[in-house]
């Protein structure tokens, strides 16, 4: 894994120096659905097939695209499949979210809830986790019925686990400990 890492970590950094301040999430968006496309099963098949011309991925590519690749996007597809690189995408994608989260000042924060959140739910837990955490968060909310209720929230590395499952899971190692 941390070769993927090191070969995706350049790929990131350049074009997080090259995107301009107020491009970011169009960026931040346009590799998110590249590596939506490159790890679909059909198109992972295609790359992988040495039969399959880099014009003819990069055409199945551009023509997956809900928008068309303006040249910069186009240049960077390129690269990425003259260089073999088409399968570092989710993690170069994942990389850039986090130097521009970095830039603003913010960080991606994934909600498990036993239960679906209504906007009021969402905002009213953003207000304490942004406190808590000291930083702008950018919600994804993820239901898991295995949790039973409460919330885990996960920030980079760390982990807040204020749900029933987890206290479960505690009570059950301070008895058996």
């Amino acid at each position: 894994m941390a070769e993927i890492n090191t070969i995706a970590r350049p790929y990131a950094e350049a074009l997080f120096r090259v995107a301009k301040k107020d491009q970011l999430a169009r960026w931040a968006s346009f590799l998110e659905d590249l590596a939506q496309i490159a790890t679909n099963p059909a198109m992972q098949g295609i790359i992988g097939d040495p039969r399959v011309s880099p014009e003819q991925i990069y055409s199945i590519i551009a023509g997956v695209m809900a928008t068309p690749l303006d040249a910069e996007a186009k240049n960077f597809v390129d690269t990425l499949i003259d260089n073999g690189r088409l399968v570092a995408l989710p993690e170069i994608a994942a990389q850039f979210r986090e130097l521009k989260n970095q830039s603003e000042g913010s960080a991606d924060a994934v909600i498990y809830s036993a239960f679906a959140l209504d906007d009021g739910e969402l905002k009213q837990l953003l207000v304490s986790l942004e406190a808590r955490f000291q930083q702008r968060l950018t919600p994804q909310v993820v239901i898991e019925p295995s949790l039973i209720g409460g919330v885990r929230v996960v920030v980079g590395d760390q982990v807040l686990d204020s749900s029933v499952r987890g206290k479960l899971d505690a009570m059950r190692v301070a008895l058996t400990a």
